[in-house]
């Protein structure tokens, strides 16, 4: 089973240091939680991590090989920003997309077989955002970063993404944020706040309180 360790991550914009010295492990068969104030840099870790975004310093191993340059069968990242085609039909793009077997996987889905002889410029911003998030889920990669996978997506697709993701967790590792930390805490196994820079380890509900994240009143 494979481990995904990122090491010393640093990250400064100007005089402000938005990640100082940050570790993270994953392994196949997890999923990761990464909460956080917006600014906290919880994007900007998962595109260090891919690979899109330079760090002021970062050191990235997979099992025994230090990573310099990311591929495709090793990470996939989700970033918020929609990535698909909006020429090509939602068919095309699966089968583009996606392996055999994934293809089947997802093409089979509920929520996505109504979409797929559309263009994606047809789509809504909620069913685009659904489609991608399936592309990359369910993915040959070993470990997968999802941003915000639940921002814009309706209440009765949020279950099944969570459900898609524990299933596909059994493949592989999954680092997920997102603002709500009702759905990191439904999903994840283990769960970290990124707070003033570093990393703390999220055991409880109260632990959010204690870090300052959400009021007394919510617990």
């Amino acid at each position: 089973m494979s481990k995904l360790y990122i090491d010393s991550i640093t990250k400064n914009y100007g005089q402000r240091q938005i990640l100082t010295d940050v570790y993270l492990e994953c392994s196949q068969g997890e999923i990761i939680g990464l909460l956080g104030r917006n600014g906290s840099g919880k994007s900007t870790l998962l595109e260090i991590i891919f690979g899109s975004k330079k760090a002021d310093s970062k050191f990235i191993k997979i099992d025994d090989k230090i990573i310099k340059k990311i591929s495709g069968h090793l990470i996939k990242y989700l970033p918020q920003n929609s990535f698909l085609p909006n020429h090509l039909k939602v068919s095309k793009i699966i089968s583009a997309f996606t392996d055999n077997e994934n293809t089947e996987i997802i093409k089979e889905n509920t929520f996505i077989k109504p979409m797929l002889s559309k263009k994606c410029n047809e789509l809504s911003g909620g069913e685009k955002r659904l489609l991608e998030i399936h592309l990359i889920t369910c993915s040959n990669a070993k470990f997968v970063l999802i941003d915000e996978p639940f921002n814009g997506i309706a209440p009765i697709h949020k279950e099944s993404i969570k459900d898609l993701m524990k299933e596909q967790s059994k493949n592989k590792g999954l680092i997920v944020t997102d603002h709500d930390y009702n759905n990191i805490l439904d999903v994840a196994n283990k769960v970290i706040l990124l707070h003033d820079g570093g990393m703390k380890e999220i055991t409880e509900k109260e632990d959010l309180k204690f870090w300052g994240y959400i009021p007394e009143s919510l617990l």
